[in-house]
């Protein structure tokens, strides 16, 4: 059996919305992607293995209405699901488990240089090899996605800004591709954003002062 005989059933219709088939990838996308973001919100690490199998669902998806960038960046996700997963447990001083924090000034200035070198390169990219009909806000969601997500990977507070501006741009861009489901779901996910940038913020407030600042 081939890898298209086994997927395919993935993207038959599961239901209809708004007069447009629901396929089932994107059904089972929603329910994880729902998950994988309130265990975030939770800093519960599982959600690491369950964002693993939301971003193969959604790649799948995203590739049958064209939209390449968001599809290849579910490749990347597995990658970094899997870096985070070992930074959630052994990244802290020590090994220990990783802890909130804050996203430094030098860590911010490569951060922005990266997600502007990305949307560009993607935007040129896009436009000159694809049939892509949004090819800067599928760039644009692209890079402010990786920015989040490898702030995510390091707990930095800051991260949950940036998964905001990304679901702002992905909520009305997915309606104009009429994956409606997919576009309710980010507008949950900017409900938990806002929740779990919260609870992010909480927790590192109630963090013990560092000792040699308790020394002083």
């Amino acid at each position: 059996m081939s890898l298209t005989d086994l997927l395919g059933p993935l993207l038959e219709p599961a239901i209809t919305l708004g007069g447009v088939p629901t396929s089932w990838a994107e059904l089972l996308g929603f329910a994880t992607g729902v998950l994988t973001v309130w265990l975030v919100v939770r800093q519960n690490v599982w959600n690491w293995p369950i964002s693993v199998a939301n971003v193969i669902l959604l790649g799948l998806v995203f590739l049958s209405v064209s939209l390449y960038a968001d599809a290849a960046l579910q490749i990347v996700y597995v990658a970094l699901g899997l870096y985070g997963w070992w930074q959630w447990l052994y990244g802290g001083t020590g090994r220990t488990t990783l802890t909130v924090s804050r996203t430094g000034r030098r860590e911010w200035l490569w951060l922005i240089l990266a997600g502007a070198t990305v949307t560009a390169s993607l935007t040129a990219v896009l436009s000159t090899w694809t049939d892509s009909n949004v090819p800067i806000w599928d760039a644009l969601t692209t890079a402010l996605s990786l920015m989040a997500t490898y702030g995510q990977c390091r707990k930095l507070l800051e991260s949950w800004w940036l998964w905001i501006a990304a679901d702002l741009i992905y909520i009305p861009l997915y309606a104009y591709k009429e994956l409606y489901l997919t576009s309710a779901l980010y507008v949950l996910f900017l409900a938990l954003c806002v929740a779990g940038l919260r609870a992010w913020r909480r927790d590192l407030v109630s963090q013990p002062a560092p000792l040699a600042a308790s020394a002083a």
